[in-house]
């Protein structure tokens, strides 16, 4: 279990969660990475407390919806070429944080493709709001 998970104000929380959304981005510093897009994997932990995320009506705007964050990191990848994953890590995150019901949020990025003799490199961040106000 992630450390993180024990976090007093993760309590009566739901995880929503995004798994290995697979996205060309043109990221990176090195010159063979500035050549085009590259594949990147982008996982994505939100903690909501159960009082704002349980359905009563078995609605979707009852919930946060998995396009919410599919839509804000494309949005974000759309912007153009991102230099470091950690830049890209921490723009995600702000914008899960920005959505009033997201107390804590998760972020992970991995590069699969950039060496031969390793699964992935890559970067993950977490921040819990300090007040849900």
């Amino acid at each position: 279990m992630p450390h993180w998970t024990l976090h007093p104000r993760l309590a009566a929380c739901r995880r929503v969660f995004l798994k290995s959304y697979a996205l060309p981005v043109r990221i990176g510093v090195h010159d063979f990475e500035r050549v085009g897009p590259q594949r990147l994997l982008i996982d994505v932990d939100l903690y909501v407390p159960l009082v704002a995320s349980t359905p009563r009506e078995d609605r979707l705007d009852e919930v946060v919806d998995y396009d919410f964050i599919r839509h804000a990191i494309a949005e974000r990848v759309a912007q153009g070429h991102i230099g470091l994953q950690e830049t890209l890590c921490d723009e995600i995150a702000a914008r899960m944080l920005a959505h009033p019901q997201v107390r804590a949020v998760r972020v992970s990025t991995e590069k699969p493709d950039v060496y031969a003799d390793c699964a992935a490199v890559g970067v993950e961040v977490f921040h819990i709001k300090e007040s849900d106000a």
